[in-house]
């Protein structure tokens, strides 16, 4: 299993995660973190840019951990099989960890914001 979290500073959970460019990449198999790197996207490859077929940067990437998403996105993940965990976490590592202890801490509500709509 990989699990990706949001973290445009590299240093820390990232809210609004359609514009940032950078996420850690945990690979987990039966427990702790077995390798981590960052998956660094180009301009044109973020989830913003890419609105219409946004999942495909994280194909195959299995839940996505950020700390909030607004309800136009949150969708579109979900149809593409993409689980999203809210998380309170400012840490990346301590979200990946408590995501893998089955605390999951997640935020009721998603952000929504009109003006990054992009619906045709």
């Amino acid at each position: 299993m990989q699990i990706a979290i949001s973290t445009q500073s590299r240093k820390n959970v990232t809210a609004h995660v359609g514009k940032y460019r950078n996420f850690w990449i945990d690979d987990v198999t039966q427990g702790p973190v077995t390798d981590k790197r960052l998956l660094a996207l180009p301009r044109n490859q973020t989830f913003h840019a890419k609105h219409h077929d946004a999942a495909a940067t994280l194909a195959g990437i299995n839940p996505l951990i950020t700390g909030r998403l607004d309800n136009g996105f949150y969708p579109r993940l979900r149809e593409r099989g993409i689980q999203s965990i809210f998380t309170a976490e400012d840490d990346p590592d301590s979200a990946g960890n408590a995501f893998l202890a089955g605390e999951r801490v997640t935020l009721s509500i998603i952000h929504h914001n009109p003006c990054h709509d992009h619906h045709p």
